[in-house]
């Protein structure tokens, strides 16, 4: 597949960008050689490949939810620089 030097000024346009000929024709050779490798991969027969997520089989990487004991309201408030006894005090932001 082809690409126009008036298709990548068109695309350039609608990104705001402005380029120089240069550019222009660097941009051009550089989105047909991206474009022809898009259509190589036309060309793979994947009828029996089936659909993935992911490259490697993975389950569940999480580890299992557990209950354990937490802080508790005075250990939580211990290091705070400044705390009302119930909770954080922290400055308003209006």
């Amino acid at each position: 597949m082809s690409i126009s030097k008036e298709e990548v000024l068109k695309v350039a346009n609608l990104a705001r960008l402005e380029l120089s000929s240069e550019e222009t024709e660097s941009m051009t050779e550089q989105l047909a050689t991206i474009l022809g490798y898009v259509d190589k991969l036309g060309e793979v027969d994947c009828q029996d490949v089936e659909p993935t997520t992911h490259v490697l089989a993975i389950n569940n990487a999480f580890r299992a939810d557990e209950v354990k004991k937490s802080l508790s309201q005075e250990e939580a408030l211990a290091n705070a620089p400044l705390a009302n006894g119930e909770a954080f005090v922290v400055p308003r932001i209006i």
